[in-house]
């Protein structure tokens, strides 16, 4: 290559889902793996984004709806709807159920602009950027800041289950 081409090294890769008609990304090397949605059991005392906990292959897994946490209404689950494997504060596996599970894109960090201060809120807080890609407006997730603890002090499986 020669020295005006980006490498992959310089790429980040984003894993792009929808929440509505909003399209988000997150980087890929924080996705564990994408899950369908499978039985989640209600959670007892949680905030009203988390919406319950999952068994996947013996891991039990706290699972979010993405859209009640950014503040855009709440999923409705359906035969496109994924729940992405994050790792979450100490370690602790976290679920994000999204409505659709788009492409991987690869994208300049460059590119990343500032967003829109109209993007006001939660869901600006919980922004790294947004960036064009192709015809459509891609939000990036900061994703430490969509599972900041405001969720619950020391939110774990155990006070969810108490």
């Amino acid at each position: 290559m020669n020295g005006n081409s980006h490498t992959s090294d310089d790429a980040l890769l984003l894993a792009s889902f929808a929440l509505g008609d909003a399209v988000f990304g997150i980087d890929a090397q924080q996705i564990q793996e994408v899950a369908k949605v499978g039985e989640i059991t209600p959670a007892r005392h949680a905030p009203a984004c988390v919406i319950g906990i999952r068994n996947l292959r013996g891991r039990v897994i706290t699972v979010l709806d993405l859209r009640i946490r950014l503040e855009l209404g709440a999923v409705q689950i359906g035969h496109d709807s994924r729940v992405l494997i994050v790792e979450g504060e100490g370690g602790e596996p976290v679920g994000l159920l999204v409505d659709r599970v788009d492409d991987m894109i690869a994208v300049n960090p460059k590119d990343i602009m500032a967003a829109p201060p109209n993007m006001n809120g939660v869901k600006n807080r919980n922004l790294r950027g947004v960036f064009r890609g192709g015809k459509r407006l891609v939000a990036v997730l900061d994703l430490a800041s969509v599972l900041h603890t405001d969720l619950g002090e020391g939110l774990t499986q155990e006070k969810l289950t108490a």
